[in-house]
């Protein structure tokens, strides 16, 4: 139970900077990101590289995912693996759980003054939660949960990653996190100077559209995940109150 939270904090007791890599089928501004590829033999590279989790993206009209691949990924690693998807229903929930799935994306914007119930939902099925804020107002809905996780989503989900966000939203909604909840910046991370940035405000990093563009993807992940970016920051402020 809570497998993405616990991987995230082993990371960062073993010195190696925390990343959730994502298996991106397909990005709205890049196109294939595939490119031919298996999406086990990338799970496989992730793992080797030794990443902190997998994210995957179940939605098919945007980003051509696809759950039975989601399904195929939780019951072929050891690792723990994100769900994202635009969820709007207690159902969908459910079915993360059921195939094994350790963790979903609840998106603050969509979800709204449901965030909460939702969040209470996913924990009683035993999967750790990613609230996913984009300003100072969606920030306050993610206090305002038991999630296990905020995540800071650098890009406007409403543009579909078509717009050029930057870590630099991560530093300004940083300082308004709570404490004892592990964070994430999320999106537009494509730079050791990006991740460097990333982690100084927050536990992990979520990468995707770097990792499937890089031309040595196994070599590319590993740089992220053994960098030594002497961060001033103090890391270990997880406190679990379940």
């Amino acid at each position: 139970m809570y497998k993405m939270v616990k991987s995230i904090m082993n990371k960062k007791r073993e010195n190696k900077n925390p990343i959730i890599a994502e298996i991106k089928v397909y990005s709205p501004k890049y196109g294939d990101l595939l490119r031919g590829r298996d999406e086990m033999d990338i799970l496989r590279i992730y793992e080797e590289a030794g990443v902190a989790g997998i994210s995957y993206i179940t939605d098919r009209k945007y980003f051509k995912g696809d759950f039975q691949v989601f399904k195929k990924i939780c019951s072929s690693t050891e690792l723990p693996v994100l769900r994202k998807d635009f969820i709007t229903s207690k159902e969908e929930i459910e079915r993360t759980a059921e195939v094994e799935g350790s963790a979903i994306l609840l998106i603050g914007r969509l979800l709204k003054e449901k965030t909460g119930e939702f969040v209470d939902y996913a924990l009683e099925h035993g999967l750790d939660t990613i609230v996913e804020v984009h300003s100072r107002e969606e920030m306050e809905i993610a206090k305002g949960t038991n999630t296990t996780m905020i995540g800071i989503n650098n890009r406007d989900i409403s543009k579909l990653e078509l717009d050029d966000g930057d870590v630099s939203l991560t530093a300004k909604l940083s300082r308004y996190l709570p404490e004892g909840v592990v964070s994430v910046s999320e999106s537009g991370i494509s730079t050791l100077e990006d991740l460097k940035a990333a982690l100084r405000y927050t536990d992990a990093a979520l990468i995707g559209t770097s990792f499937m563009k890089a031309k040595d993807t196994l070599n590319f992940v590993k740089s992220f995940v053994e960098a030594r970016l002497y961060l001033d920051k103090i890391v270990d402020n997880y406190n679990p109150s379940f």
